[in-house]
């Protein structure tokens, strides 16, 4: 597709319209902000690491890191959204829930003050499993990237 392409159907969410679309809130919450979303193709979100991040605490002192798999569960949020919105599913009540992670490799460790990108694909969608490729940068440098399934499903039964 090209740039001119993307940018006609590429649209923006902000972080009331992200909240909207999952169900996860602080301190689970690792989605800012969506700069680019294309229906049924792609998202670009945001995730700023700062030092207030709980897990900076003990991970580790004195050389804080964010922990690898919160980088894969930031990816996967922003997978859940481009889901749901690609499905018509905000507000719906429905959850995505992981189903695998394959080929996740960390590349550069995550400090604070940094805006963590994720960049996330489709590779394939149905109506309740979808298959997403996810990269996620810092100032243009991979830092992390994993393949990863989802389903999508009603919440559990109270």
């Amino acid at each position: 597709m090209s740039d001119e392409a993307t940018a006609a159907t590429s649209y923006a969410l902000d972080i009331g319209r992200v909240m909207a679309a999952l169900p996860h809130r602080y301190p689970m919450l690792l989605v800012d902000r969506v700069e680019a979303l294309v229906l049924d193709q792609s998202i670009i979100a945001i995730k700023a690491v700062t030092m207030n991040e709980g897990f900076f605490q003990g991970h580790f002192p004195g050389r804080p890191i964010m922990p690898g798999v919160l980088i894969v569960e930031a990816l996967a949020q922003a997978a859940g959204v481009l889901a749901v919105e690609s499905l018509g599913l905000a507000g719906s009540g429905k959850l995505v829930y992981f189903m695998a992670i394959e080929g996740a490799k960390f590349r550069k460790p995550v400090e604070p003050g940094v805006l963590l990108k994720l960049h996330v694909d489709f590779v394939q969608k149905r109506s309740s499993v979808c298959k997403f490729a996810g990269k996620a940068t810092v100032d243009g440098v991979v830092v992390a990237e994993a393949n990863f399934t989802a389903m999508i499903a009603d919440p559990p039964k109270a």
